[in-house]
C-alpha cells in the first residue's frame, strides 16, 4: 500500500482545531471540527462523514476557600480570640493552641482551614480533637475555632484537645468532674529529652570498641 503524498499533505493542511473556554467556572471544552482523513490507496472512499471529538473536563470546586474561611472567622470572632468569653489554650511538646468554643453545629477551623484538611485527614488527629466535646455530648453543639503553632500535627491536635477541655470548663463548672475522670484535663508534661554531649540522642552512645 503507497501513500500518496500530495492527498497526506492537503489531508495535514486541512486540519483545525479549535479550543473554547466556557464561562462557567472550572469547566474547560475542547473540540475539533474536522478529523484528519489519509488515503493509503487512489481508490480510498473519501465520502465518509466527518467525526467531531468534544472532551469536556468539569473540576469541582471546594466547599469553602480560606479566605472564605477567614472572613467567617474574623466576621464570627470580633476583637480576635483573646477577646472571646469561651476560650482556653492548650500545649504540648512544642505546641500551643489558643481554642475559642462558640455555638454552632459543630465545625472545627484550625488556622483559618478546615480541621479534616489541616490534620490531613488522620482519624487519630481528628478524635484528638473532638474528644472533650463527645465526653459531653457537645460534638453537634459547639463551633471550634483554633489558632495553632509551634511542634508538629501530632502536638498541635493534642494541645487543642487541652484547650477545648479547658474553654468547657468556662461553660459550666460541672463539666470539671468527667473531663477530669477522663483525663482530659491534664497537661501531659513529657518531651523529647535533650541530646548529651558525647552522646549520639539523649541516651544512645556510640559503638564500643575494645581494640
Amino acid at each position: 500500500m503507497s501513500i500518496s503524498i500530495s492527498s497526506l499533505a492537503s489531508s495535514l493542511s486541512s486540519l483545525s482545531f479549535s479550543s473554547q473556554i466556557s464561562q462557567k467556572p472550572n469547566t474547560l471544552s475542547f473540540s475539533r471540527s474536522k478529523s484528519p482523513s489519509l488515503s493509503l490507496s487512489p481508490h480510498s472512499n473519501s465520502n465518509k462523514q466527518p467525526l467531531t471529538l468534544r472532551v469536556t473536563a468539569t473540576v469541582a470546586s471546594p466547599e469553602a476557600t480560606s479566605t472564605d474561611l477567614k472572613k467567617l472567622v474574623k466576621s464570627r470572632l470580633p476583637g480576635g480570640f483573646a477577646a472571646q468569653p469561651v476560650h482556653g489554650t492548650g500545649r504540648r511538646k512544642c505546641a500551643i493552641a489558643r481554642v475559642v468554643l462558640q455555638e454552632g453545629t459543630g465545625k472545627v477551623i484550625i488556622n483559618y482551614r478546615d480541621a479534616n484538611e489541616y490534620l490531613q485527614g488522620n482519624p487519630l488527629w481528628l478524635q484528638y480533637v473532638k474528644v472533650p466535646l463527645v465526653t459531653l455530648g457537645y460534638e453537634s453543639s459547639y463551633d471550634v475555632f483554633v489558632k495553632a503553632h509551634g511542634g508538629g500535627l501530632s502536638g498541635q491536635a493534642q494541645a487543642i484537645s487541652l484547650g477545648v477541655a479547658r474553654a468547657l470548663l468556662k461553660v459550666s463548672q460541672n463539666h470539671r468532674i468527667p473531663l477530669k475522670r477522663q483525663g482530659l484535663l491534664t497537661r501531659d508534661s513529657r518531651v523529647v529529652e535533650r541530646k548529651k554531649v558525647g552522646l549520639k540522642k539523649a541516651r544512645k552512645a556510640p559503638q564500643f570498641s575494645k581494640r
